[in-house]
């Protein structure tokens, strides 16, 4: 059986971590699994977690006052899932929920947040990986957006 810290150190996200960092990572984390149609997290409540998808599709979604929720995207296996727990106010900008069976192990974001105001450099370290998700997930956001709005505009 594989232990959390081999399995986050062979994930992309963490490819080439100095040993003390993924130390300090692993002491956050805890594995967790999700059944088809469960939420994750729901928009507005704490983001106190961010997840490293291991198996499974989580769908992003956005829930529009009065009509039906919108995915925005699907994150798959091997992708990243939540950047709220580093900004505050800390609460989920959308919900996620489970497509299908979902195993990730779930990092602990006020433990992480702690040991980033600790070890500055491990705070960089980590914000320099999450900053160019974050980007990607907008301009996901964006184009989707775009798309769903657009085409409600031609009809």
């Amino acid at each position: 059986m594989k232990s959390l810290e081999s399995i986050l150190a062979n994930h992309p996200f963490f490819e080439d971590l100095k040993k003390e960092f993924l130390e300090l990572i692993t002491g956050c984390a805890s594995n967790v699994c999700f059944k088809a149609g469960e939420f994750i997290h729901r928009q507005h409540a704490d983001a106190d977690r961010f997840y490293v998808i291991r198996q499974g599709k989580v769908a992003l979604e956005l829930c529009p006052p009065g009509r039906n929720p919108i995915t925005l995207q699907t994150v798959n296996e091997g992708e990243i899932l939540g950047w709220a727990w580093l900004v505050p106010p800390y609460h989920w900008h959308c919900d996620a929920q489970a497509v299908e069976l979902t195993r990730a192990i779930a990092l602990d974001g006020k433990c992480l947040r702690k040991k980033c105001q600790e070890d500055h450099d491990f705070g960089f370290e980590l914000l320099s990986r999450i900053l160019p998700i974050l980007g990607q997930r907008m301009e996901a956001t964006q184009i989707q957006l775009l798309d769903i709005y657009g085409s409600q505009q031609k009809n």
